[in-house]
């Protein structure tokens, strides 16, 4: 008989976000209206100290190899908690003094935590159980405010989840009865000897549903109309988080369970790829809601995350590229959606008119932000897309190169049409009230993002390193 490892101090920043998340749920039960910010006090120490948890924790795995401890899974803690950090910090003022106050900061570290056991899964029941945690909290967060977007937001990401979690569920069984396990070194074993098309079958199926959480084709028809319908912070969890998790997942995914697998993972991963970031900038060039123009963005920037993913065990650049992409475009994208919290009556394009005049240093972070999506040196995100560019060129994917330079050239017209109006002379009627604390965060977003940027050559150094097994 195996003895298990089941020593719960491997799992740290999990168990420390989900002992804050049931403690928030009980305090949240008898302390007044008022004084519901400590629920959320108590989660943002909850990921500080997952944060300083994960960055000392060693390569190892957990609970007989079902979880694993590498640098994937303690790049995607250290980001996904920062990235609830910021979260938090945008919720602060639209939630205080609301009836559900604590309840928000409840899902919002489920759905936190559900993207980091995505992120260390090393087996296919983990896996599962990671999306479902991902996945339910975030659809109450959708329709937190329980208006008629937010409810129809709710509704077609509830709609879109469960089919894709049922075609996950599928996959799931089809692997085990292809490779006879459901542990990732097991089916590394197995699967070269099973029948090729009950192996594709299956990872067809599971790659659905974790294209459903990162947001990319074709599991992305829920992300305009949620993103659009939810508040803003909730707006900026959905693009972001989950897709650190289920990315990881991937990766991971495709490096220990189907390494040795008969199945074209590459040329399937490249061809979404290339789907994902056409199909995302091309439906973002006509939209005037800055809200769903960031959707459709963090569309594209899937397809560009997944070009790594695509030639893992090909490039040696892979696993770097990957978790620093994902942390520049964390960093970028909650900086933008930062913006966007700050000025909360402003919904359209053409209300930004003028914002460079009344509010230069919240127009400057916008423009780093959004040229920061683009690609633009020395932004975190340009050094990403060049290492993924770099990646998939090693891997001898030189053609899906070309189709991602033409698409960040292309991307470059519809960011341009949000920051031309906001340095614009003139301005359009109506309130400009700020958001303080959204704006620090939004400046904060932004400086950190050319911060990583510049310091790229000694992070990068950090993130190499093999995967545990």
């Amino acid at each position: 008989m195996t003895e298990m490892n089941e020593n719960p101090l491997d799992l740290l920043p999990e168990v420390l976000l989900a002992a804050s998340a049931v403690l928030g749920l009980l305090l949240g039960a008898w302390l007044p209206r008022a004084r519901q910010w400590l629920v959320g006090a108590l989660s943002g120490g909850a990921c500080v100290a997952g944060i300083v948890a994960a960055a000392v924790a060693s390569t190892t795995t957990a609970f007989d190899g079902a979880f694993a401890v590498d640098p994937v899974t303690t790049t995607s803690r250290i980001v996904i908690l920062g990235g609830t950090l910021v979260v938090l910090a945008l919720s602060v003022v639209p939630l205080r003094a609301h009836p559900r106050e604590s309840e928000f900061y409840v899902l919002l570290q489920l759905a936190a935590l559900g993207a980091l056991m995505l992120a260390g899964a090393n087996d296919l029941l983990l896996l599962v159980a990671a999306y479902l945690l991902a996945s339910v909290p975030s659809y109450v967060l959708a329709g937190f405010h329980k208006d008629a977007s937010g409810t129809e937001a709710a509704l077609k990401y509830y709609v879109v989840g469960a089919l894709l979690g049922v075609l996950l569920l599928t996959g799931i069984t089809v692997l085990y009865a292809a490779g006879r396990a459901t542990a990732y070194p097991m089916l590394r074993a197995e699967l070269p000897d099973a029948p090729a098309g009950l192996t594709a079958a299956g990872v067809v199926a599971v790659l659905a549903g974790l294209l459903f959480k990162a947001g990319g084709v074709p599991g992305h028809f829920w992300v305009p109309d949620a993103v659009q319908g939810s508040a803003p912070p909730v707006a900026a969890f959905l693009t972001t988080l989950p897709k650190i998790g289920a990315l990881a997942a991937l990766y991971r995914l495709g490096t220990e369970a189907l390494s040795g697998a008969d199945m074209p993972w590459a040329p399937l991963l490249a061809v979404l790829s290339a789907a994902s970031m056409t199909l995302g900038n091309l439906a973002a060039f006509y939209q005037q809601d800055v809200k769903r123009l960031l959707a459709y963005s963090t569309i594209s920037q899937v397809g560009y995350l997944l070009m790594p993913v695509a030639v893992t065990g090909r490039a040696d650049l892979a696993q770097q590229a990957l978790l620093f992409y994902l942390a520049g475009y964390a960093l970028t994208n909650l900086g933008a959606f930062a913006v966007v919290c700050a000025l909360p009556r402003l919904r359209a394009v053409e209300d930004y008119r003028g914002l460079a005049r009344e509010r230069p240093a919240l127009a400057g972070s916008l423009v780093v932000c959004l040229l920061g999506l683009v690609g633009t040196p020395p932004t975190a995100v340009f050094l990403g897309k060049l290492e993924a560019f770099s990646a998939a060129f090693d891997g001898d994917y030189a053609w899906l190169v070309v189709v991602a330079a033409i698409n960040t050239v292309a991307s470059l017209f519809y960011y341009l049409r949000w920051i031309a109006p906001a340095f614009s002379t003139g301005r359009t009627e109506g309130p400009r009230d700020v958001v303080r604390a959204a704006s620090v965060t939004a400046y904060s977003a932004a400086a950190a993002s050319v911060a990583l940027g510049l310091a790229g050559g000694p992070v990068l150094a950090l993130l190499d390193g093999p995967l545990a097994r």
